[in-house]
């Protein structure tokens, strides 16, 4: 017979003289069983990841990992826990809902100069992709960001602990046109396509600080039109430090020291699916994330092949872009001490993924 789970076959017969003895091995044979399952479970180490979503561009790498089995080869259980924000993602690893979040480096800064314990351990973008996207029917009115005086301006949504990158963009935007924020009224949008297309074609936002590939396809739809677009630096030419990390994975310092497996294992599937990405084209990457809506699909796929180094190739951190996101998030935070006084550096830990220039 074979000892169940072992991977070792013993050609052992047993002869049954009776009901008793029947009995005595099939107890045998499910308690052999019982055990070999609770040995697989045990082995199997979960890890769950908060993130903003679901089918947003900036963070389809992590989508990506169960797709591509990358979490099987580690012998781990993944979890993702869809957001409507980096900030409530970032609020799900604080409050130990989850081992890991991916949320825009600026919205961690927010939260580690408010006394957050977050460290960021590999990079998930190489491109912020933002849209300032407005309603159509605002189109012969809003010529310029100091027209959205009085409007509705959604962004991805924030905690009490920490600003979401895309508002802290909607703020310096409105303040390069000399619109101050009392002037508008700030509302979550979310960062899926239900929420951020709900509030456009509902009247609720007159505008959004809003998403790939959702921005897209309302414009493709006719339902907004785009005022600011940080792939085109002439539209955000005033705001400092543009080329910011946007999605990074982060944890908290005593996942670090507790389950540094955990991390090591995170952090070479984030790796290998960003090698992966790499090397295939668009068309691949849709197909492997199974979207059954068309429009969907359809809207995904302009989106990649429009942004085609949207993406990190290997999750290092680059030396040029910290300091760009540095210089971001200061200059969304003036007045804010604490803020001023934070270091990137002081909060980064780049020892499983590595450096570049």
């Amino acid at each position: 017979m074979c000892q169940l789970g072992s991977g070792v076959c013993l050609n052992i017969k047993i002869y049954a003289t009776g009901d008793g003895m029947l009995i005595k091995f099939t107890n045998f044979v499910i308690s052999a069983l019982l055990i070999s399952l609770s040995h697989a479970a045990l082995a199997e180490e979960r890890i769950v990841v908060s993130v903003p979503g679901p089918k947003n561009i900036s963070y389809l790498p992590i989508d990506l990992i169960q797709k591509l089995g990358f979490d099987r080869d580690e012998g781990v259980k993944l979890l993702l826990l869809h957001t409507g924000g980096g900030a409530v993602a970032l609020n799900h690893l604080i409050t130990r809902n989850a081992d890991f979040a991916v949320a825009g480096l600026p919205a961690a800064m927010s939260l580690r100069a408010n006394g957050g314990d977050v460290v960021a351990v590999a990079a998930v973008d190489d491109a912020p992709l933002f849209v300032l996207m407005v309603r159509i029917s605002l189109k012969t009115k809003i010529k310029r960001i100091s027209d959205l005086k009085g409007l509705v301006i959604g962004v991805n949504t924030s905690t009490k602990n920490s600003k979401t990158t895309s508002q802290q963009l909607a703020e310096l935007l409105l303040k390069s046109g000399g619109v101050s924020l009392d002037q508008v009224r700030i509302v979550p949008a979310g960062q899926n396509w239900e929420e951020q297309s709900s509030l456009i074609l509902s009247g609720a936002a007159d505008a959004i600080m809003g998403d790939e590939p959702f921005a897209s396809r309302l414009l493709a739809e006719k339902k907004v039109f785009f005022l600011a677009n940080l792939s085109q630096p002439e539209s955000v030419k005033n705001i400092p430090g543009t080329h910011f990390l946007h999605a990074a994975l982060e944890t908290r310092s005593d996942v670090i020291a507790n389950t540094p497996q955990k991390v090591e294992k995170m952090a070479r599937m984030l790796q290998r699916t960003l090698k992966w990405i790499a090397s295939h084209t668009p068309e691949d990457l849709v197909a492997k994330l199974e979207m059954s809506n068309a429009d969907e699909r359809s809207a995904l796929l302009v989106s990649l092949k429009k942004y085609r180094h949207a993406y990190s190739i290997d999750g290092k951190f680059s030396t040029r872009q910290l300091k760009e996101t540095e210089i971001f998030f200061q200059s969304s935070s003036e007045g804010d001490s604490n803020a001023q006084a934070l270091r990137l550096e002081t909060m980064v830990d780049d020892r499983w993924i590595g450096r570049s220039h």
